[in-house]
């Protein structure tokens, strides 16, 4: 019988909050959520300028609209996948079917993969335009933060990425244990027929006695 599927328990057991608080996966979401969190609040409220050249706001990364735009929406879309990740992992034991859990393990795979990606595009977008910027002194600070933050989405990202991995291994790794096709396994016995063979020809033997009758003789029934 499978204990686990997909590195959670089966279906049937009690929410432990502390155990699921303590997960490396959910203390990366967090973080991640975090991180998200900083890029586009950041380039939100200070990401934009008025230059006295120019009557509209522009990025503060060598004024692009487009990096901005871009780390925004990244950052956006980065916090609404943690918060529905961690629903999903809290309510990864309750699911019952090996299905469920094995789409939602490649669509968290995928996701962070995907992820890790556009975080290290946003990262070199940023420092390269920010390397281009010349008027550098007001907006520093905050430039510098979305940077970093960039940079840290990188690597939990990545690191979540690992995980989900390692998660659809051993629930693959699990499945191929525990399950065996009866068809296509030479070790699994027949069951049994509803009649058992004697002798080599393999007929049944006969439910009468083996005392025949004489064809003369006749027996009245007992009552």
């Amino acid at each position: 019988m499978q204990s686990s599927a997909y590195g959670a328990s089966l279906a049937g057991g009690a929410f432990d909050l502390e155990s699921f608080v303590k997960q490396p996966q959910t203390i990366l979401r967090c973080l991640s959520w975090l991180f998200s969190i900083v890029v586009f609040a950041t380039i939100t409220s200070e990401g934009y300028i008025n230059l006295a050249t120019k009557a509209e706001a522009k990025c503060m990364f060598n004024e692009n609209d487009s990096a901005c735009s871009y780390a925004v929406g990244i950052g956006v879309l980065a916090f609404l996948a943690c918060v529905v990740f961690l629903i999903l992992d809290a309510y990864f034991p309750r699911i019952s079917n090996a299905n469920e859990r094995k789409f939602i393990v490649i669509g968290d795979l995928v996701f962070s993969a995907a992820w890790t990606f556009l975080w290290f595009v946003c990262f070199c977008v940023l420092a390269n335009q920010w390397s281009k910027t010349t008027s550098t002194s007001v907006f520093a600070d905050a430039a510098r933060a979305v940077i970093a933050f960039s940079f840290f989405s990188i690597i939990s990202w990545a690191l979540l990425s690992y995980f989900a991995i390692g998660r659809y291994r051993q629930g693959v790794s699990d499945f191929d244990q525990e399950y065996r096709d009866p068809a296509n396994d030479q070790n699994t016995p027949y069951p049994a027929g509803p009649y058992t063979s004697s002798g080599p020809t393999g007929y049944q033997q006969s439910p009468f006695s083996h005392s025949q009758e004489q064809p003369g003789e006749y027996q009245p029934p007992a009552y």
